[in-house]
């Protein structure tokens, strides 16, 4: 009994050892308004294991939830925002994502349809100074692991109007993204929650997002 004891302690050894705690959680960001912040509710989790395979990372398998003018921001590398309504951040709310996102932070808005004009509104809050900029197709967020000569792709029809990603600069560093006509979103949901979206598609969707993660970690 002994020695079949000592002959398990190297596989036990290894099997504890090569457990590498997640180094990352990246995180919904929940803002008032009355939209629902809380819609594409199997994206982030996809992505995130989609980047972990592909890229190698090594999130956390769960996304978290935070609130925009929480202290709790600032643990995340990422935020993702999302959502077909209104969206209002307060005073202190919008001091606090400036903060988070000149300090090191990044955000994803991606319009679910009908935020265009609320989110303008609401970054100009955050960053007055600053306008989105439409990024060239030759841009490196779009020529990261995977490769987009086209620029950002189409994933979810809604009016014809073809994608456009956009860029909140500040002091030279992409601060924030913000996908419009695209929903890239919908594309990183469980396969079958848009009858009309192809598995192509979503595969596409996943790619684009797995670019997104690895310009934010390594511009």
């Amino acid at each position: 009994m002994r020695l079949k004891f000592i002959f398990l302690l190297p596989f036990f050894f290894f099997i504890c050892s090569s457990f590498i705690p997640p180094t990352y959680k990246l995180a919904k960001l929940k803002y008032s308004g009355g939209g629902d912040w809380y819609a594409n509710r199997t994206a982030l989790p996809n992505l995130i294991s989609f980047c972990n395979q592909s890229l190698s990372t090594n999130f956390d398998a769960e996304d978290a939830v935070v609130e925009v003018g929480s202290q709790e921001l600032f643990n995340y590398p990422f935020v993702y925002l999302t959502g077909h309504g209104n969206v209002v951040f307060s005073e202190v709310e919008a001091s606090n994502l400036r903060k988070y996102l000149t300090g090191g932070g990044f955000l994803h808005i991606d319009d679910n349809y009908g935020l265009d004009k609320f989110i303008r509104r609401e970054m100009k809050k955050v960053f007055p100074e600053l306008s989105f900029i439409e990024l060239p197709a030759n841009h490196p967020l779009y020529n990261q692991h995977y490769k987009f000569p086209k620029g950002l792709p189409k994933i979810h029809e809604h009016d014809g109007k073809r994608p456009q990603g956009f860029a909140l600069i500040w002091k030279g560093r992409l601060v924030c993204f913000y996908t419009y006509e695209c929903d890239l979103g919908n594309g990183w949901e469980d396969y079958g929650t848009y009858p009309s979206d192809t598995q192509e598609k979503r595969t596409e969707a996943l790619k684009m997002g797995a670019n997104l993660i690895q310009y934010v970690l390594t511009q």
